[in-house]
C-alpha cells in the first residue's frame, strides 16, 4: 500500500520541479503525512521556485496584464496573442 504513496510522491516531485503549483502543494501534504523527507521537501521547494522564476519576464507580465484588462480567460492562444500585441507597443 505504501508503495503507491511513494510512487505518487515521486511523480508530484517531478511535476513540482517543473513549476506546477498543485504538485508542490501535494508534496507538502505528503510531507505532513510522513511520506516525504524534510530534505526532499526542501529540494522540491527550491526546484519549484527556480522553475517559476525561470518563466518570469517583462513580456509575460505585460501579456498577463493585458489579458486581465481585456477580461479574457487564460489560454495558450490568448497568451501568445497578448504577447504579440505587447511586443509591438
Amino acid at each position: 500500500e505504501n508503495g503507491r504513496y511513494y510512487r505518487a510522491v515521486k511523480h508530484f516531485i517531478i511535476a513540482a520541479n517543473q513549476g506546477q503549483d498543485e504538485s508542490i502543494k501535494n508534496v507538502m501534504e505528503y510531507f505532513k503525512e510522513g511520506f516525504v523527507s524534510k530534505d526532499d521537501l526542501a529540494a522540491a521547494l527550491r526546484a519549484h521556485q527556480a522553475a517559476v522564476d525561470a518563466t518570469k519576464s517583462p513580456q509575460r507580465e505585460a501579456a498577463e496584464n493585458y489579458r486581465r484588462a481585456l477580461g479574457v480567460e487564460n489560454s495558450p492562444a490568448m497568451v501568445r496573442a497578448a504577447l504579440a500585441i505587447s511586443n509591438t507597443h
